[in-house]
């Protein structure tokens, strides 16, 4: 396969579910946006800029983007954490945020304004993309549901062809479900955190609760917060799994605390196909449902059946779909609370008047990620000790790393 026909199999699928980015201005004039994400590599070795660069193509990520925000596309098995400061009494000021120290990052965190805007998603430009393919032809296959076998009307057809630079499309794409856009695009107005002076990851035991304060130029001094339990990095998911790609292959995890619903999507090569599978018992669900969500839009899609109620700690991939050996990833999602203070309170009469000065969202989500058909025994087992981890054969690593090499070449 062509390099430039590469980029139609990756960007294609994206251009159907992902929704434009949008920067949140209106509100208090004081915001802040805090995203704390856990995710864990399962059955895999820690495999820094490769995993990375996994989980962003996978994501349909810019793959140079290396500072805020880290939760949206986690680099490897461990807690994450995004700050956002927009403050519209002195724009792009630099302030401190005074943290826990359960944290484990020192007193506070430096959040300072971007050197430049962080690339887009691939997704949002579709004309990037296309604009430049080489002739080619890819066809993608939709699946959806738990159970061992494939169901009636499945898979869903949609193939792209390019000849003599002119696209043409044939069959039923995937919609994709999602929620209004509520991440931060930032610009030099914001400061952050991570960012080009600080980018330590939390440690394994790091707690977001307790006192937290923000302090800068124009910052009001009333900002100043507790987080609770509810907005505190959450377990990392453990997953099993047995069977094969050919006959099915059963994924099981144990409740995740905190977790209000589940979503697994899976993504690869069958052939020259490109097979996309999603545990939602409706059609087009899509990638796109693999995001932060609200808690009204939890609640309806559980009760739609897109996203699996917690009570649900298995399910299983149909056998096939992914042919003999099974080449793709499979990623997991856990979501996870959302708190929002703001100050003062709001009044308890509803028709009273209420000006905040400011208010702070925390949101939160444990993912994990997992190549099709690799034994995940023992794998949190592993991941939860270092000292047996990096007694781990190395060999054994260095197979699984050729074989995501391999899968994202395939990709």
């Amino acid at each position: 396969m062509k390099p430039r026909v590469l980029s139609l199999t990756i960007a294609t699928p994206l251009l159907l579910v992902l929704p434009a980015s949008s920067a949140q201005q209106a509100g208090p004039p004081t915001q802040v946006w805090i995203d704390v994400a856990t995710h864990q590599m399962s059955g895999m070795p820690d495999m820094g800029a490769l995993g990375g660069m996994a989980a962003r193509m996978m994501a349909g990520a810019g793959a140079g983007q290396l500072q805020y925000p880290d939760t949206r596309f986690p680099t490897g098995s461990g807690k994450f954490l995004d700050v956002a400061l927009h403050n519209r009494l002195n724009p792009g000021a630099p302030a401190e945020q005074a943290v826990p120290a359960g944290l484990g990052l020192g007193a506070t965190l430096p959040l300072l304004p971007p050197t430049e805007r962080p690339p887009a998603p691939r997704g949002n430009q579709p004309g990037s993309e296309i604009g430049h393919m080489a002739d080619g032809e890819m066809r993608m296959l939709f699946y959806w549901g738990c159970g061992a076998g494939v169901r009636s009307g499945q898979p869903r057809e949609f193939s792209v062809s390019v000849k003599n630079g002119k696209v043409q499309v044939s069959g039923e794409p995937q919609q994709g479900r999602y929620a209004p856009d509520r991440d931060i695009d930032p610009d030099p107005s914001y400061a952050l955190w991570p960012n080009r002076q600080a980018r330590q990851r939390a440690p394994a035991n790091a707690s977001l609760v307790g006192a937290h304060r923000i302090t800068g130029a124009g910052v009001p001094e009333s900002l100043k917060f507790e987080l609770t339990r509810s907005a505190d990095f959450m377990p990392a998911i453990a997953l099993t799994s047995s069977g094969s790609p050919a006959t099915a292959i059963e994924v099981n995890w144990k409740p995740v605390d905190n977790a209000r619903a589940y979503f697994l999507h899976a993504v690869g090569m069958r052939g020259r196909d490109m097979v996309m599978w999603n545990s939602a018992e409706v059609a087009d669900a899509g990638q796109g449902v693999m995001q932060y969500l609200g808690g009204s839009v939890l609640e309806r899609w559980i009760k739609e059946k897109v996203l699996l109620p917690v009570t649900i700690t298995s399910c299983t991939i149909p056998g096939g779909i992914f042919g003999e050996e099974g080449a793709g990833m499979l990623n997991m999602m856990a979501y996870g609370p959302e708190t929002n203070i703001a100050w003062p309170p709001r009044p308890a009469d509803p028709k009273a008047a209420w000006k905040p000065e400011w208010n702070v969202r925390v949101r939160t989500k444990s993912t994990a990620s997992a190549i099709l058909g690799m034994d995940l025994s023992g794998a949190m087992q592993d991941s939860a000790d270092p000292e047996r981890a990096d007694q781990q054969d190395a060999p054994e690593d260095g197979k699984t790393k050729k074989l995501l090499r391999g899968l994202l070449r395939r990709l």
